[in-house]
């Protein structure tokens, strides 16, 4: 069995550094081959493209872009009436995605609107992101990307995130129907709505098409304290062959050099 393979989000790792070309060096330096970042669109594109060339380092995962973030906007895919604003986004992050030859999108599904009772307007998103969805499928098909969708825990993170379990997100993929949408787990986010992480991953492993981790319920490296067993996870995740990335989307609890330890011990076991 290979061994896995660890990715530093830099929306989450090397915050110290202002610039997301100074976190890719960063990345690099520490042993990273690849890198992840949730919103890259304030960055110039031409100096990403050139940091990434120089480093080596690859792009393996951006977000569409949030909507409106003063407005509470969090991702536009399942929010009716935003469907141009979806597809503008969606157009941007395709540019971002092509020029640094990133091969995934998370495709955000946005926050229940101000107002809105959950149950009532259900249907209606639902309905939403499915084609905004299957538009964005024919879209990124065409460039040999893959679109993502992952549940976002409404017990602490996001109340009013509308795409919040792997069962629901199973629903709407498969009412998609295209091959190149997938599921995005993120371990913090199943833990806390579901906790059968065994039984979830078995169940859901052929719709992955990304992996994130951090501890629950703190968010901090898999090595902190916390309900998760991380090395019976990689185990488990090694002997059903995963072979993608897996994302480190956590908070350090000091500094990210100081908190790679458990990747460092994890690769050398696995040499």
């Amino acid at each position: 069995m290979p061994p896995l393979k660890f990715c530093a989000n830099l929306s989450w790792l090397f915050t110290d550094l202002p610039e997301f070309t100074q976190r890719i060096y960063a990345a690099a330096s520490a042993g990273f081959q690849a890198v992840e970042a949730a919103w890259l669109y304030d960055s110039d594109l031409q100096e990403l493209q050139r940091v990434k060339n120089a480093t080596g380092v690859d792009v393996v995962l951006i977000n569409t872009p949030l909507g409106d973030a003063k407005a509470g906007d969090l991702g536009l895919g399942a929010v009716p009436g935003r469907e141009e604003d979806f597809r503008k986004g969606l157009d941007l992050a395709m540019q971002y995605a092509k020029a640094l030859d990133c091969r995934s999108i998370h495709l955000m599904a946005g926050r229940v609107p101000v107002g809105a009772d959950r149950a009532t307007i259900a249907v209606e998103m639902e309905d939403t992101f499915v084609q905004n969805l299957k538009h964005a499928a024919d879209v990124l098909s065409n460039e040999g990307i893959t679109g993502l969708i992952e549940p976002i825990n409404t017990r602490i993170t996001d109340p009013r995130y509308f795409l919040d379990s792997p069962h629901q997100a199973a629903a709407i993929l498969q009412k998609v129907g295209h091959p190149n949408i997938k599921l995005q787990m993120d371990v913090f986010h199943w833990q806390i709505m579901d906790s059968n992480l065994t039984q979830n991953i078995h169940k859901y492993f052929p719709l992955i098409g990304h992996i994130q981790i951090a501890q629950v319920p703190s968010r901090n490296e898999p090595d902190s304290a916390g309900e998760i067993n991380f090395p019976y996870l990689f185990s488990l995740l090694e002997e059903m062959g995963y072979q993608g990335y897996i994302g480190c989307e956590y908070k350090p609890l000091g500094s990210t050099n100081e908190g790679l330890g458990w990747v460092k011990d994890y690769l050398k076991r696995n040499k």
